[in-house]
């Protein structure tokens, strides 16, 4: 290897560490130290009980209007709307202006009502 060849490989090898040790070094930085909280980075939130009130049950179309509070798991905030609901029979349960507590669902694009139980 004459001067010129070995020159030039000592470069390109210093070139090459140079350019892997930030990337190393950010794969091993501890994110914890700079108040990251990776259980709130992309993840959605579990879907919890919301208050409500009945306001028209459709059972031949499976749809259901409420009038509920905060949806917390989905960012949304009070207002009324209709949902549909996983399972017909969940409408035989209840009645018109019944205060509630349920569990929403995104499926595919809809809100769907997965679990409907009545007021504490």
């Amino acid at each position: 290897m004459n001067k010129h060849t070995k020159t030039a490989a000592q470069f390109l090898t210093a070139a090459a560490l140079a350019f892997s040790l930030p990337a190393m070094a950010q794969a091993t930085m501890d994110h914890s130290k700079m108040g990251m909280d990776h259980s709130k980075m992309g993840m959605a939130a579990a879907p919890g009980m919301t208050d409500g009130e009945i306001r028209k049950i459709d059972k031949e179309n499976g749809k259901i209007t409420i009038k509920h509070g905060e949806i917390k798991h989905m960012d949304m905030p009070p207002m009324s709307m209709v949902f549909n609901v996983k399972d017909k029979a969940m409408l035989d349960k209840v009645q018109v202006g019944e205060k509630i507590q349920f569990i929403v669902i995104q499926d595919a694009g809809k809100m769907v009502v997965t679990d409907i139980k009545g007021a504490k």
